[in-house]
């Protein structure tokens, strides 16, 4: 291929002008080109390197030293995990895909919202396999090794599948499911060292581990909310509240400003609810002949997904209350359609809010106060078009924190989820030590031996 130089060379020996402007400007167009080349290839090792992260290239397996959270995982059987996706192995056999060369696929819908498991267990096999990502947590083989111990069980895809009893069997297969992950659990060493309480277990839909959560309660949960636990089971100090997957698509290349959104306020779901969910038919009635608001009964049934694509685009706020639990995926798909939350849900845990500021983004309000007439909407008529483009500004700023992707990328939920389990990391090993505090005198009462085995377990660890 012709180089630049070559261009200006020959140029320089050619005496006629026309050629010699054709020849500078073949010269510059070439020299152009590969800096747009260069500068467009690998993007993702580029963030990473500017926020100096390491990053697995193709081919190199992240550094355990080097990570912020090692990780150890169990080799559950297949069922408990890609076996649900129809994934068999090839003729090699093995637990896991080899997620170098593609990944199974993960059934659509509603499905994704809750498919968290999903995306941090493959984020762990690419760590160990040499797949591109960005190191955060890398799995190791020895437990001794490890901060935290990586419970594999897809609980969401197993309630949505498997929670129906099919005759003749007197249990569903997600029940039985879980008493056969307890059986695992409590057989193996790494539990009974820790009593659990450095094991990560996701239940991100609220009727996932309906049965084990509470036998498990010990451990890290990583959910959606709390409203379906209570507090002894799961709690803001010890679990981790994750993001849903949004089921609209990214708004790419948004550059609608305050003036072409014309609907002021947005609302379009299950509008009668039980529990908290009350609140939404209270706003319904308050709102619905409201100028510039749209507040409707609306599915994912149909074109549902579509509808919500463009109201939500559209508008300028769109609402997020509480329904059946206290949060549900509207407001991740308010926040990367660019359309400003309004948050109304007493009982909701936001994800990362120790990293986020999320009064930066969103608008919070009480529900005693949304249900006063006229408090809301006189509320949201009274942010001005330069605050309402702050919050734009910054939506599309902090949305990629809630993206989930293979392979992950900096700074996206999976890397923040990582990041949120190791700083619990300190909490886990001060219950951890405190429960070996009498380890000795517990270890002598008896001269039974598994209790001495155990006790030696410990101090090995």
């Amino acid at each position: 291929m012709p180089t630049a130089s070559g261009f200006m060379a020959a140029a320089a020996s050619c005496r006629n002008p026309l050629v010699w402007f054709f020849s500078l400007a073949a010269a510059l167009f070439f020299a152009s080109w590969y800096l747009l080349l260069d500068s467009a290839a690998a993007p993702a090792a580029l963030d990473a390197r500017r926020q100096g992260l390491p990053s697995a290239s193709p081919g190199r397996k992240c550094d355990p030293d080097k990570a912020l959270l090692r990780v150890y995982m169990y080799d559950l059987p297949l069922e408990f995990h890609f076996g649900m996706l129809d994934w068999e192995p090839g003729s090699g056999g093995g637990l896991w895909p080899d997620v170098r060369h593609g990944v199974p696929e993960y059934p659509g819908g509603l499905n994704l919202q809750h498919s968290i498991e999903y995306w941090l267990t493959l984020d762990l096999l690419a760590s160990e396999q040499g797949a591109p990502t960005p190191c955060n947590a890398v799995r190791v083989r020895d437990p001794a090794r490890a901060d935290v111990v990586f419970v594999p069980f897809f609980a969401s895809l197993s309630f949505n599948r498997h929670s129906k009893v099919v005759p003749p069997a007197r249990t569903s297969e997600d029940r039985t499911l879980q008493r056969r992950l307890i059986e695992f659990l409590a057989a193996r060493p790494e539990w009974r060292r820790s009593g659990g309480r450095d094991h990560v277990v996701l239940a991100h839909h609220p009727n996932g581990m309906l049965d084990a959560r509470y036998k498990l309660w010990p451990c890290v949960f990583v959910l959606c909310d709390f409203g379906r636990y209570p507090h002894s089971v799961a709690n803001i100090d010890k679990d981790v509240i994750a993001p849903y997957q949004h089921v609209v698509d990214d708004f790419l290349n948004d550059s609608t400003g305050y003036d072409d959104r014309p609907t002021l306020l947005y609302f379009q779901g299950a509008i009668y609810r039980k529990d908290g969910g009350f609140i939404r038919q209270e706003l319904y009635y308050l709102l619905k002949d409201e100028k510039d608001v749209h507040f409707s009964f609306g599915s994912v049934a149909g074109n549902g997904i579509e509808e919500s694509t463009r109201g939500m685009r559209a508008s300028k706020f769109c609402l997020n209350i509480a329904g059946d639990t206290p949060s549900s995926n509207r407001l991740f798909d308010s926040i990367v359609s660019h359309c400003v939350p309004v948050i109304i849900s007493d009982e909701i845990e936001l994800p990362f809010e120790d990293m986020l500021d999320y009064s930066k983004f969103c608008i919070i309000v009480r529900g005693a106060d949304a249900v006063k007439k006229g408090f809301l909407i006189n509320l949201i008529k009274g942010i001005s078009p330069e605050e309402w483009t702050s919050m734009w500004n910054k939506l599309r700023e902090v949305e990629g924190h809630f993206e989930y992707q293979y392979p992950s990328q900096p700074e996206d939920a999976v890397q923040m989820i990582w990041k949120t389990i190791a700083r619990k990391v300190p909490s886990i090993r001060l219950k951890v030590n405190r429960l070996r505090r009498f380890s000795w005198t517990e270890a002598n009462k008896t001269n039974d031996s598994p209790a001495r085995s155990s006790w030696l377990e410990n101090q090995a660890r």
